[in-house]
């Protein structure tokens, strides 16, 4: 249709309505020309209101399809990728680019057509639609070797699960769950159309794999006829010749497209998927991968996964805590803690200088009962099982990946093209060019010496310790915090705590009140710097300048996990391996930045510092999932709802496919780096200190549930569809997990042995108990250390108006702290005795043999699991045969066909009707891969 003529069209009909309008008023003499001006005038709004409608409806009734269509204007032609720009007033530089530039897409044989800004509902947009032929496909797809049907799947598929039945509520309908039939598949050959299945041409390549063509081509079409090397659609993005690239979603996702042709797989991805009330379902993986590409597949693959398999971590780690509830009246070191006659006579020392007066040990009775919920015979149980469930998930994902990379057509696929792909920030920058060994051609390079880049190095890596040093100072401040407070909350609470807090009564101590408020704190500490420090990570990483997308991802992520590691984590590894271990004891007390700072280092609690790693845990831990879900889901949605608030009211046929795609946001480059990010954070959470807590792969299942389908209704309704893209992998992420992995079985073993009390308690029980049966009984007294009260040091000793008055009211010369040392009057009085020395020997052989059973059952596991599922391996063993049979009768067909035709021509020349090479249309191929 001819843009011109429609406008002249519409205009002409809203001139002749206005015209005849208001000569039918004089005709009828309603009313004289005063009148009419004046009237005219009153109703200036509804006049126009009126021209835009008709408009409007003249552009409706003339396009005969619906705006909502994903198609040319001819109605047969697919729109593949869409292009938008703003002509600005001095953009004559803009639009010289982009006049080369569509010139030379259709030179390279796309089809454009372009949609005037005047159609447009901002009334300032233009966008440019391209549609991909068939030789652009056919010959594109030989270059990126594309793999293509060529034969039905004819090995038998035992889909038959015992009890299968029991997972009917779970299934959904083998359309959505298999969108297209199985078949063996080949590397497509342009010369060899008729080797494969081929039954429509339109058909054949689906719309993910005809967008990642058209971004190739996209990528490499020069916009300059002085320079040929400025190509590419990123750096006309980057300086803004054009606003946005995207390809179309097919229909909008709360209906089917009103267009047959149109496959509406967004729609059934938002019903069968992103929807919440499906989240006991399996997710449609094959149906993303068709929409999305196998990238973004192999995301939700392995997310699906991680939680498929966090449901078996969450269910015994329920079972242990089950098992502190049931066995929590066989608690006899708690039972004698809140004991008045045992814990309540008990004198404990101050907790801090001259503010923290002396206490009784029954006022830890609560939190001793709460410690042993998680601190207890299941404890060790738990953390060994998790060390072996790691590895059952890493081995375990292996042979998914395997099978996917099978049924996705990756089993062959090759990076290097896409290694081979330039940054167009490293292009700007390059120089000089050299002979690239693979490709053979000359290529851009970065002209820096030796000594720019070792600068570039140091200065980058000098940024990110600067950061991890800051990471570092600010846990320091929470710890001076922690300390400073922790003398006004035991002064508050000093007599009992129900004076001053009478809602919680005894659930809170003065160490609780302390641990959760400096939990909040570093919580709002983590999430400012994660905030300032993405930011300087992506700028340092392009000070570095990597050559391509892949090297600039795998440098990112490494500098974010490492960030991100320390700052998440270093509270919990403070709490779990610092805090009650150098404290010294009463009268040679250890301070953290010496005595003049009167901050002194913090004691655990006589019930130990689990409950309290605990509390620190699950702060940081939920807190980060529960801002990560709103974040991710409020966001999209407040932009999108203010960018669209003008023509989010209009009906699909003036609202068209390619502004509602526009008008929604663009997930970008570093979008699932992000998820990935998010996630290895979280599975360092329930790996490294999960012997701390056993319900947090509980929480994490109940997060990634939620996770999974706010993803995919962020990917359906709230972004644009992102440009398919091919990975066999994780990629980098992979190595990471097998990183923590390795770290938590040390980490676990550490926590076991150092922060609970587990091992004191079973040294106790089997060795120091003198009762015929093993017993815990006295196991409080045995545990604490005694102090002579008149040698305490006057910095040291609490003022007076400090102390409780049973205190003042009493006469007690001594006082009990956690330590293993000998009694005051012994000859070596307030040293360490042997029991510390046998517990400190118990300790490190549990970390030792704990160690060693996990790594080699792991080890074990990993050897005995094969990384590819022998089927698998039949399958491509199977496909690699028919490919090499089916070629060669093919060559052997071709050639009997051949000399069958040679002798035809030579008994009647004049029956040769074969096409001339000139009749074929030849195509230039844009590679930067292949010569």
């Amino acid at each position: 249709m001819n843009r011109g003529s429609q406008k002249s069209s519409d205009e002409t009909l809203i001139e002749m309505s206005r015209t005849a309008w208001s000569s039918g008023e004089d005709n009828n003499g309603f009313h004289s020309n005063s009148d009419k001006e004046t009237f005219q005038l009153e109703n200036a709004e509804i006049w126009r209101k009126r021209a835009l409608f008709l408009k409007y409806r003249s552009r409706v009734d003339k396009q005969q399809q619906s705006k909502d269509s994903v198609y040319f204007r001819d109605g047969v032609r697919r729109i593949d990728f869409v292009l938008s720009y703003i002509d600005d007033k001095d953009g004559e530089k803009k639009q010289d680019r982009r006049k080369v530039f569509e010139a030379n897409l259709q030179k390279a044989g796309l089809e454009v057509e372009t949609e005037d800004k005047s159609e447009s509902e901002d009334g300032k947009t233009y966008f440019l639609k391209i549609h991909v032929p068939w030789e652009v496909l056919a010959t594109y797809a030989d270059v990126l070797k594309i793999k293509v049907p060529f034969k039905a799947n004819d090995i038998p598929e035992n889909k038959e699960i015992p009890m299968g039945w029991l997972f009917t509520p779970f299934r959904l309908p083998d359309h959505v769950m298999n969108p297209e039939p199985d078949f063996f598949t080949s590397t497509f050959d342009k010369s060899k159309i008729d080797f494969f299945l081929i039954e429509d041409k339109e058909t054949l390549f689906p719309a993910s794999t005809r967008n990642r063509i058209v971004y190739y081509l996209l990528s490499r079409i020069p916009y300059s006829t002085e320079d040929k090397d400025k190509k590419g659609i990123k750096r006309l993005l980057n300086n803004g010749t054009y606003t946005s690239a995207f390809p179309l979603h097919d229909c909008r996702y709360w209906t089917r497209s009103r267009d047959d042709n149109c496959e509406s797989e967004r729609y059934s991805l938002y019903k069968n998927w992103a929807r919440f009330s499906s989240f006991y379902k399996e997710q449609p993986l094959n149906l993303i991968r068709k929409y999305y590409g196998e990238k973004i597949g192999i995301y939700f693959a392995w997310l699906g996964f991680y939680t498929e398999m966090l449901s078996y971590a969450a269910v015994v780690g329920l079972l242990c805590f089950i098992y502190g509830v049931a066995t929590f009246d066989e608690n006899i070191w708690s039972r004698e803690i809140c004991n008045e006659t045992i814990g309540g006579q008990i004198v404990m020392c101050p907790l801090c200088d001259k503010k923290c007066g002396y206490w009784k040990l029954s006022t830890t009775c609560s939190s001793s009962w709460q410690s042993y919920l998680f601190d207890n015979a299941a404890t060790v149980f738990f953390a060994i099982f998790m060390g072996i469930w790691v590895t059952l998930f890493l081995e375990f994902w292996k042979r998914r990946q395997a099978r996917l990379e099978y049924e996705w057509d990756l089993v062959d696929f090759e990076e290097e093209q896409q290694q081979l792909q330039l940054r167009p920030e490293y292009e700007s920058k390059c120089t000089n060019r050299r002979l690239n060994r693979v490709t053979q051609e000359q290529e851009w390079v970065l002209d820096q010496t030796p000594a720019d880049k070792a600068g570039r190095f140091v200065l980058c890596w000098t940024t990110v310790l600067l950061w991890i040093s800051l990471i570092i100072a600010s846990i320091i401040g929470v710890i001076a915090y922690r300390l400073a407070v922790f003398a006004a909350f035991a002064s508050i609470m000093k007599d009992s705590p129900t004076n001053k807090l009478e809602i919680v009564g005894n659930l809170i101590t003065p160490q609780f009140a302390t641990s959760v408020t400096a939990s909040c704190i570093n919580f709002v500490i983590i999430m400012v710097l994660n905030f300032l420090y993405e930011r300087v990570a992506i700028k340092i990483t392009d000070m570095e300048v990597p050559k391509t997308h892949v090297e600039y991802e795998n440098k990112l992520t490494i500098k974010m996990f490492l960030f991100q590691f320390v700052n998440y984590y270093s509270s919990c590894f403070y709490v779990a391996f610092f805090k009650g271990k150098f404290v010294g004891y009463p009268g040679n007390y250890a301070y953290m930045f010496g005595p003049w700072s009167g901050l002194r280092n913090e004691e655990c609690e006589p019930g130990g510092c689990l409950i309290e790693l605990t509390t620190q845990l699950v702060i940081v831990m939920v807190g980060k999932q529960v801002w990560g879900n709103i974040q991710e889901a409020l966001v999209p949605w407040l932009r999108n709802w203010w960018v669209s608030r003008s023509a989010r009211n209009h009906p699909e046929s003036l609202y068209s496919r390619w502004e509602q795609d526009h008008d929604l946001q663009n997930l970008g480059q570093l979008g699932l780096f992000y998820e990935y990010l998010e996630m290895v954070i979280q599975f360092g959470f329930i790996t490294l200190f999960v012997a701390s807590f056993p319900l947090a792969p509980l929480l994490a299942l109940m997060n990634n549930i939620l996770e999974v389908r706010v993803d995919a209704w962020k990917f359906t309704t709230q972004f644009r569809r992102p440009v398919a893209a091919k990975a066999h992998s994780i990629g980098a992420w992979e190595e990471i997990l097998n990183m923590i992995a390795v770290f938590s079985v040390v980490t676990n073993a550490f926590i076991v042995s150092f922060t609970s009390d587990m091992i004191p308690r079973l040294v106790y029980q089997y060795v120091h108990n003198t009762g015929n049966a093993a017993s815990m009984s006295g196991y409080i007294t045995h545990s604490l250390s005694i102090y002579n009260i008149s040698e305490f040091p006057p910095e040291n000793r609490p003022d007076d108006d400090e102390n409780p008055d049973w205190f003042n009211a009493g006469n007690y010369t001594t006082c009990r702290y956690r330590d293993y040392r000998y009694p005051p009057g012994h000859e070596k009085q307030y040293t360490h005795n042997m029991d510390f020395w046998h517990i400190l020997a118990a300790k490190l052989a549990f970390i030792i043999i704990m160690e060693h059973v996990v790594f080699v059952v792991k080890f074990f596991v990993a050897w005995l699991i094969p990384d590819v599922p022998s089927d698998v391996k039949a399958r491509v063993k199977r496909e690699r045969y028919l490919i090499q049979e089916y070629l060669h009768d093919y060559e052997v067909e071709k050639l009997k066909n051949q000399l069958s035709l040679n002798t035809d021509v030579h008994n009647d020349i004049t029956a040769c009707t074969c096409p001339t090479t000139d009749a074929i249309p030849k195509l230039e191929v844009l590679s930067d891969c292949l010569t």
